[in-house]
Parts: structure tokens; C-alpha cells; sequence
């Protein structure tokens, strides 16, 4: 059996939560294998909105398993607040949420790092969620981090303490004024939390479910364009958010990459600072941003909102091997008499239709433009019932990416959504 891939090809928020939601019916197992509570997977059912930041985004289908891969970085405190919210709507994880021995853990110190790095930055700020996500990425990657399997070893105090007198001095260097040992007695109720459930090798475990026929599905966080490879560098997160992030993020071999879904909005939105070619800083971005109530679901920032960007999309589309494209928020472009597309971008006077390295040049896109349906498909339910024009702009986007679009996300809801054939 092979591992289908479900991830962002924007920037982030592109609705992923909502998809594996509504995909998890198909799957046995749900895996998260990146990012930590800096991404918010937003699920909305029974008018009821649910924000997941670390478990998976199966989790409300009490059938299925769900796997916080190695590759995920879990902060105890927002682990423990996330399963206590669950529970108070009757959903208990115990039996079905697996969380693998290799995730590395947020301490308190990694926030207070975090902070005292951005605020150093002043104006060169790269827009960080301050949740401490690149302090512990920095420590994995320097071999100096604690890890969830760490927590039942008997001197599991003692390395907390080396590491976080490590943080200490570093932040001496900042001149920052920190009380890590407020958060302390929180984050150590949280390990304890997270110690109710079953704590596994998980790169042993996924291979077994896959070779005992298990229908799988990896659930990336953040967006395409954020990879810190190759994303808008420096203005990325810590991870590889790309299909191949699933391979190290959860010990999975590249020839087991099965379907790779690729989610985009019907526009574009970024949040925090970085290069954003078809933001509009006028009356179209700010009636994007208030229809799509565009928010950050982890930070509440408000999103920079623009066109689609055609551009972008086929990058990420040509570093994922997308097999099908998942277009969500289609709705919010209800009301507009006309839509634009960017086909290309015209850098330092010449057209290209690739991804420039520079980022600081200014970059000037160049739009196709389209009518507006001008019509309210919240209530639509299948492909028939959708307008003439969005049709059309459907089309457009499948015949310049040569992937198919095979389902429209209509409203934020479950059952806002179409499967095309």
C-alpha cells in the first residue's frame, strides 16, 4: 500500500484542516509529518468552527488512527490545552492518537528564544508565530534537543535543565528579559499528558500499517511556498512543508508516495512579512480579507490577500508531483465583477514565468483577467449547479497546470463541497 499526500501550495491556510476532514472517510490512518502549533488546521461542522494545531486533522472520526510523525515539533502546553478542548466535546484520543518517540518538544525556552531573535530583527522581522517552532528546529538539527522518547528516560530532568541553561545564556546574549520558570509547571503537566497516550516508533509502525494494506494519508502544515528550501528564503518556516518532508517526517521511502493532493485558494494570501507578487494593498485585497474572513487561525493576524498566482502555483506544483489539485474558498470571489489570474511576471524589465531567486526586486505581475459569476454557490452541491464563468476559471487553471481540479470547496463547512468527476 502506498501513502497518499494531502499539502498546501501557497503560503499556508489554504484549508488543508477542512480537506482531510473530509478525505478521512477514505483513510484508515491520518499522519501529520511537519510544522508544530504554528500551523491552525480550521474544521468547521455543525456551525461549530474547530482549530487543530498539532494532532491530525482526522481526529473527529473516532475510527480512524492518528499519527503525530516525527517530523512535528509539539509544544506539551498547546498539546495538552488542544486534548482538553477534544474532550469537552466527547472526543477522546487515547486509543486512536500515536505520537512518535522521534518528535522533538518545545520547551518554554525555545519561545522566549524565539521572541528575543525576532525583536532583534526590528524592521528585518521575517513575520515569526513566536511559538518558539525555529529555536527547536535549530536544536534538532544541532543534535542539542530533547525529544518526546527523552521523557521516560530516568534522567529526563536533567536534560531539560542542561538544555534550558543552554537557552539561558544564549539569551544573556540578546540582553532579553525572560521568566522561562512561569511556564514551567504547565509544560511539565503537559509531558504528562502527552505520556496518556501510546508513544511509538513511528517510521516502524507506518510501514507495518502500509504493509498490512492500510489506506494512508500524510497531512502537511503550512504551504509549499514557505519550505525553507524552497520557499521565499528567509521568509519561511523551519521545515520542509514540500511532498518530500513527508519521507523524512515520517520514515516513509519516496517509492511509497502514492496520490499527492495539492490544495490552493481561489486567490492568495500570506501572513506575516515576504515577498507577495499579487497582493492587493487596496479595496480588493480588504473585501477579500473580509469575505474570507482571513485571519491567521493560530496568530489572528490579519492575511495580505491577492490574486491567484499562476506563477507560484506550477512551482509548487512541479516540487510536489501533484496528482490532483483541491481548490478551496472559491466562494469568497462570489461577489467580484471580474477575477485575475497572473500568468507570468515581468522582473527587471524581461517576462518570466519561473520562480526568480531574487526576492527583494520588484516584481510585476501579469494578469489574465475573467468575469465574475456573480452568484452565491454556498448552497451548491454538485459541479452541474456551478456558474458558467467559474467553470471557466476552473478550466483555465487545469489547462495551464495540466493536473485536474477534483473537488471545489464552496463555504467552510463539511458539506460545502464538491467532488468533480
Amino acid at each position: 500500500m502506498k501513502a497518499d499526500v494531502l499539502l498546501g501550495l501557497q503560503w499556508g491556510d489554504e484549508g488543508k484542516g477542512k480537506v482531510v476532514d473530509v478525505l478521512t472517510t477514505n483513510y484508515d490512518v491520518i499522519a501529520r509529518f511537519q510544522g508544530g502549533p504554528n500551523a491552525g488546521h480550521s474544521l468547521e461542522f455543525n456551525n461549530i468552527k474547530h482549530v487543530l494545531h498539532t494532532i491530525p486533522s482526522g481526529v473527529f472520526h473516532s475510527d480512524k488512527i492518528n499519527i503525530i510523525g516525527n517530523g512535528v515539533v509539539i509544544d506539551p502546553i498547546t498539546f495538552a490545552t488542544e486534548i482538553e478542548a477534544l474532550k469537552k466535546m466527547g472526543v477522546n484520543l487515547e486509543k486512536t492518537l500515536k505520537i512518535s518517540k522521534k518528535a522533538h518538544l518545545i520547551l518554554p525556552s525555545h519561545r522566549e528564544l524565539d521572541a528575543a531573535s525576532e525583536a532583534s530583527k526590528g524592521k528585518a522581522k521575517i513575520g515569526s508565530t513566536l511559538k518558539g517552532i525555529g529555536p527547536t528546529y535549530m536544536d534538532k538539527t544541532g543534535r542539542n534537543g530533547l525529544r518526546v522518547g527523552d521523557t521516560i528516560r530516568i534522567d529526563f530532568h536533567e536534560r531539560y535543565n542542561s538544555l534550558k541553561n543552554k537557552h539561558k545564556d544564549i539569551l544573556k546574549q540578546y540582553n532579553y528579559n525572560s521568566n522561562i520558570e512561569q511556564h514551567e509547571d504547565a509544560w511539565f503537566k503537559g509531558i504528562e499528558v502527552m505520556k496518556q497516550f501510546e508513544l511509538i516508533d513511528s517510521e516502524v509502525a507506518i510501514n507495518e500499517l502500509l504493509n498490512n494494506g492500510k489506506r494512508f494519508l500524510a497531512e502537511g502544515a503550512q504551504g509549499s511556498l514557505l519550505d525553507i528550501d524552497f520557499g521565499s528564503y528567509p521568509y519561511v518556516t523551519s521545515s520542509n512543508t514540500v511532498c518530500a518532508g513527508a519521507c523524512t517526517g515520517l520514515g516513509i521511502a519516496p517509492s511509497r508516495i502514492g496520490e499527492v493532493l495539492g490544495i490552493f485558494k481561489a486567490y492568495c494570501t500570506r501572513v506575516g512579512s515576504g515577498p507577495f507578487p499579487t497582493e492587493q494593498e487596496n479595496p480588493t485585497g480588504e473585501e477579500m480579507r473580509k469575505i474570507g474572513f482571513e485571519f491567521g487561525a493560530t496568530t489572528g493576524r490579519p492575511r495580505r490577500c491577492g490574486w491567484l498566482d499562476l506563477v507560484a502555483l506550477k512551482y509548487a506544483i512541479m516540487l510536489n508531483g501533484v496528482t490532483a489539485l483541491i481548490m478551496t474558498k472559491a466562494d469568497v470571489l462570489d461577489t467580484f465583477d471580474s477575477i485575475k489570474i497572473a500568468t507570468a511576471y515581468k522582473v527587471n524589465g524581461n517576462i518570466t514565468n519561473t520562480m526568480p531567486f531574487e526576492i527583494d526586486v520588484p516584481i510585476e505581475p501579469i494578469y489574465q483577467e475573467f468575469k465574475g459569476w456573480k452568484t452565491d454557490i454556498t448552497n451548491m452541491k454538485k459541479e452541474a449547479e456551478l456558474p458558467v464563468s467559474l467553470i471557466e476559471y476552473i478550466k483555465f487553471i487545469e489547462t495551464e497546470t495540466g493536473i485536474p481540479i477534483t473537488i471545489v470547496s464552496v463555504g467552510p463547512g463539511r458539506d460545502a463541497t464538491i467532488i468533480r468527476n
